[in-house]
Formats: structure tokens, C-alpha cells, sequence
């Protein structure tokens, strides 16, 4: 996640950044809540590793095509594993 989207995505009154600084719509300097920056790439950093896990879904479109029930059983096993390694 790029810091400045998370910045722009966390406070919706900055208009454009330049390094670290933040201005608003008029170009007066904004400050913004670090904290809250972090936590959200922290957030959005934990969802792309947790879907990077999931096995593809062409492994189980593969398997109802041949009818491959231990594919198929495999496939909701690997993704249910993914579930319990990166709880909600």
C-alpha cells in the first residue's frame, strides 16, 4: 500500500502531497493522524498477503469439470486453511 493513498484515503480533506506534507484544496497545509495512516496500510497490507494465499480458482473449476470430488475437497480444504491462518 503507498503511503500517500493512504493518506488521501484516510483524510478526505487533503487535495495533494508532496513527500510527507499535505495540503488541501486551496494549498494550505493539513496534518494528518500518522496513527491512522499506519493502520491502514497495516489493514490493507494483511488483506493482500491473506487473498495471495487462496489458492487459484481454476483449481476448483478444474475439478467440477472432471468431476474430481478429492480436487474439489482439496480445494475448499486449502482455502478454508487460509481462513484460519488470516482470521477476519
Amino acid at each position: 500500500m503507498n503511503k500517500q493513498l493512504a493518506i488521501i484515503n484516510t483524510h478526505p480533506n487533503i487535495g495533494w502531497i508532496v513527500g510527507d506534507d499535505a495540503f488541501d484544496a486551496e494549498g494550505n497545509p493539513v496534518t494528518y493522524d500518522e496513527t491512522a495512516v499506519q493502520a491502514y496500510m497495516d489493514a490493507h497490507a494483511y488483506i493482500a498477503k491473506r487473498q495471495a494465499e487462496y489458492p487459484p480458482m481454476t483449481d476448483y473449476l478444474d475439478g467440477v469439470v472432471k468431476g474430481d470430488q478429492a480436487q474439489i475437497a482439496k480445494y475448499i480444504a486449502d482455502c478454508q486453511a487460509v481462513k484460519a491462518k488470516y482470521p477476519k
